[in-house]
């Protein structure tokens, strides 16, 4: 077969230090979706945009990585090519920084012939001409795109009509929450005068919904949750394995793609990524749908409100509440917060005013259909909801960060208990998807 050949921009990826994680620096950008394609085995090829100093280290590391050929494709200039990443994880926004993205230019190089020969190829859109590279290759060739951070208007791949295969796009993406973000139903009629045969919508730790446009029908594909060691560049593995596979079918390379990038989540080290990977791809893929795992699609998310049980009051130091609340918004949840719905109450308060107050809040616990608690302090009004919310059965999810509440009473009864936001995130995914599949 063909070589799957990848273009877009090859960057460098620092993770900066925190707390217990030490500082990553690896080579991003297509660089993931190339390591996805060696740790599944398929041939590959790479155009790259990149700056002339990554140029060399880029081509040694990816021909040790299975790349068949590497062709430079355009050079950046004015910008170092540099990606800070604040957040690896995504628990809320990953704080992306190009650096010296103002000054950044991208200048396409002539290439000759030497991409005409590709038939497959795989773009992820960045600051660089469509246009341009299209002219670069053959009237036959079929194209595929990922759309992430550099592409706000569909209508710039309108030079690939007629040509293109399938498109893949992250609820990250700006063009989705431009688009898509009320409706999916927004943006199919996009993708489908374009001609695409396929939509893979990723959905983060709610799974993916592949759109097969030519027959109508949808897929729903699992998120398989654990540790999320990395997230970067693993929904670039997701489409890459996809698109590589799917001469088999949309569908169960849809699946392989899904898992291979669960196992790029769980590891920053290619080799171990690889062994990883070897082990799913002898399951077959009837296998790997009988494994489960969690399906929360982004518009039904807010269908289903979270209770925030905390101290969330002006005058307390919560940086935790203020943490977990950014994330579950980022993903799209619902979140209730009583204090803001209904007041801040002064030191001192009546006993009428106290009383009231607590009918309200309980009247906004009992309209939610989980709690999200962060008791810090051990605060006294955080404990009572939480009990509250398990006699009613209500699933609670219970974000510990300073481990002060670690008790059987607590730890026992909620959903999820964990000083980790990661898992508390991934508890409330899964409590969510639980609810949604009982209603859908």
């Amino acid at each position: 077969m063909d070589p799957l050949l990848l273009v877009g921009e090859i960057i460098v990826d620092f993770t900066t230090a925190r707390p217990g994680v030490e500082c990553k620096l690896r080579l991003g950008g297509i660089v993931h979706a190339a390591r996805g394609l060696w740790a599944s085995g398929i041939d590959y090829a790479v155009a790259a945009v990149c700056p002339r100093y990554v140029f060399d280290q880029a081509k040694r590391y990816l021909s040790a990585h299975g790349c068949l050929e590497f062709v430079w494709l355009g050079e950046v200039t004015g910008s170092p090519g540099v990606m800070v990443i604040g957040d690896p994880t995504e628990v809320a926004d990953q704080g992306y920084e190009d650096l010296l993205r103002g000054e950044k230019a991208v200048t396409i190089l002539d290439v000759g012939n030497s991409l005409a020969a590709y038939h497959e190829v795989l773009v992820f859109p960045g600051s660089f001409d469509l246009a341009q590279v299209r002219s670069a290759f053959s009237d036959d060739a079929h194209f595929s795109f990922d759309i992430a951070y550099d592409t706000a208007d569909p209508s710039v791949l309108k030079v690939f009509s007629g040509n293109v295969k399938g498109i893949a796009i992250s609820t990250s993406s700006p063009l989705f929450m431009r688009v898509g973000s009320e409706t999916v139903d927004a943006m199919l009629p996009l993708i489908a005068d374009l001609g695409a045969e396929v939509f893979l919508l990723k959905e983060n730790r709610g799974g993916s919904r592949l759109f097969n446009l030519s027959k109508g029908s949808v897929d729903a594909i699992p998120a398989q949750l654990s540790v999320t060691v990395n997230s970067v560049g693993v929904g670039d593995v997701y489409t890459a394995v996809m698109v590589g596979l799917s001469r088999a079918g949309w569908g169960d390379a849809a699946w392989r793609g899904a898992s291979a990038a669960t196992a790029y989540s769980q590891t920053t080290y290619p080799d171990d990524f690889k062994r990883d990977v070897e082990r799913s791809l002898k399951l077959s893929v009837d296998e790997l749908r009988n494994l489960g795992g969690t399906i929360l699609p982004w518009h039904a998310r807010p269908l289903f409100p979270i209770y925030l049980a905390a101290p969330d009051f002006s005058y307390t130091d919560k940086p935790e509440v203020d943490r977990a609340v950014d994330a579950l918004k980022y993903h799209n949840f619902n979140v209730r917060r009583p204090i803001e719905e209904n007041g801040e109450l002064p030191l001192g308060s009546p006993d009428t005013v106290l009383r009231q107050t607590f009918a309200k809040d309980l009247g906004i616990l009992g309209e939610c259909e989980v709690v999200f608690a962060v008791p810090l302090d051990r605060d006294p009004g955080t404990l009572v909801e939480m009990g509250f919310a398990m006699a009613r059965q209500q699933p609670v999810i219970t974000f510990d960060p300073r481990r002060e509440n670690n008790n059987t009473m607590v730890a026992g009864g909620s959903a999820r208990y964990s000083d980790n936001l990661d898992q508390c995130l991934n508890g409330i995914f899964d409590a969510v998807s639980k609810l949604w599949m009982a209603k859908s």
